[in-house]
């Protein structure tokens, strides 16, 4: 038993054979095999061998240092991932390194970028060799934040890249920290700009866009808008003048003022031969019933105009309900929709990202029993889906009718096909990341590349 080491809860860990020099693992017992973040997978033939080419982001929250690994491929697993989802890994054989001691395990390829560690070293890697005392951390040796530097230094490199903006509220975010990340990982400078704090000058000869504290906000390539619907009006107002000032703008204020305009959305739809749920409007109770009637009646969904995140939807189950909720509604001045209920959906819809005219990422939601709104902050659950090709045409279709270049396109799957429920301007990144692992903050600053035909 005294021939045993002790590891901490976490360890630093060396892969000289991947040129990767130090990286912090979460030491796992419960997990059979370990595992790396990687990127970017390529399976490849070296004469009669198949070989695995990847990259690995070894330093959490910095992706401005990547490294590019390649190694014999042992296996391709399906491993499950802590949401359960089924998905096919790459297996590699590599030499760690722990303080000083040297041996073979085997390593599984899986996207962590989500996870707080870049690695888990699991049971099999520490069999027979370590005891593990979880209280403890960095049992053996810890490594500076100015060591880990200077370990890096070969890897960065000074790049000159774009300027970009993001116009937003909540720096902390999960969706604008991602933003900013994979933005300085490509080598760009990406500044909060908190939509609030921005004012501007309205001037014929010389217009201006200032930041709190008089400083003038002119040397900005590319504005990103992440603006929260109450701030519509004013987010809008400042892109049309970054957009007087010659910056582009990934999605226009136009874009965004008609995706947020839910029943003039809705009226867009039906003129472009776009399939939504049968909807209604008015404005006087006097026609509570025939619009009820209209929408096949009940269950029947009911929105405020204004609503998101599933917040200000109502599900009326009867008639009488009905006609109550949407007269307390309009008793109040309050603007509303009325919306057919798809009871085949089950509970469940489709989120599509859309950026650049091209499905990214799809998921589908499916709402907490006894909840009929499958959004993730009403407590929907996310499982990763694939689409059918009328599906992914009717999200190209949906987010090209608002000339939007990122959009979060929700549908739902009837009898009758698939039906358009919205199209989000500013859609959140979390849920589609974890639940699909793409970069999709990459996707976008990779699109404002290509839109200012920047090459790095």
């Amino acid at each position: 038993m005294n021939d045993f080491k002790i590891l901490g809860s976490e360890e630093w860990c060396q892969f000289d054979d991947l040129r990767i020099p130090a990286i912090k693992a979460r030491v796992d017992s419960g997990a059979k095999t370990s595992s790396i973040q990687a990127s970017k997978i390529k399976i490849f033939n070296k004469g009669l061998e198949e070989w695995v080419r990847f990259e690995v982001n070894p330093v959490q929250d910095n992706r401005s240092i990547s490294i590019l690994c390649q190694a014999k491929l042992v296996d391709v697993r399906s491993v499950k991932s802590s949401q359960g989802i089924a998905e096919e890994r790459p297996v590699i054989k590599t030499n760690i390194n722990i303080a000083g001691n040297v041996y073979e395990i085997e390593l599984t390829l899986a996207n962590r970028d989500t996870m707080e560690y870049r690695m888990l070293l699991g049971r099999e890697a520490i069999n027979g060799r370590y005891l593990v005392d979880p209280s403890q951390s960095f049992v053996q040796g810890d490594i500076s934040d100015e060591d880990l530097e200077q370990k890096y230094q070969p890897f960065t490199t000074e790049k000159k890249g774009l300027r970009l903006g993001l116009l937003a509220s909540n720096p902390n975010l999960y969706s604008n920290k991602r933003i900013i990340e994979a933005g300085e990982m490509r080598g760009h400078k990406v500044v909060f700009l908190n939509v609030e704090h921005v004012y501007m000058k309205l001037d014929a000869a010389t217009p201006e866009i200032r930041y709190r504290g008089g400083n003038i906000l002119d040397k900005f390539d590319a504005v990103i808008p992440r603006i929260k619907p109450a701030v519509t009006f004013y987010g809008c107002a400042l892109l049309r003048q970054f957009d007087t000032l010659g910056v582009y703008c990934l999605n226009s204020a136009d874009s965004i003022g008609r995706s947020r305009d839910k029943l003039f959305a809705s009226q867009l739809f039906s003129k472009n031969d776009i399939h939504i749920p049968t909807t209604g409007f008015a404005k006087s109770p006097m026609d509570t019933k025939d619009l009820i009637r209209m929408v096949s009646g009940a269950p029947l969904i009911i929105k405020l105009l204004e609503s998101t995140q599933g917040k200000g939807v109502v599900l009326a189950e009867t008639n009488k309900a009905a006609e109550s909720v949407i007269n307390a509604f309009k008793s109040v001045q309050t603007n509303i929709l009325v919306q057919e209920f798809i009871k085949e959906a089950n509970g469940h819809d489709i989120r599509c990202f859309v950026v650049n005219g091209k499905v990214v990422a799809s998921m589908q939601r499916t709402a907490e029993k006894g909840e009929f709104r499958a959004n993730i902050h009403q407590g929907g659950a996310a499982s990763k889906v694939k689409i059918t090709p009328e599906e992914r045409k009717l999200a190209i279709k949906s987010a090209k009718v608002f000339n939007l270049d990122v959009a979060g396109v929700d549908l739902i799957r009837s009898n009758k096909g698939p039906l358009l429920l919205e199209v989000n301007s500013s859609p959140g990144l979390q849920g589609i990341e974890n639940t699909t692992g793409k970069d999709i903050a990459n996707v976008m600053i990779e699109t404002i590349e290509k839109k200012l035909k920047y090459k790095q």
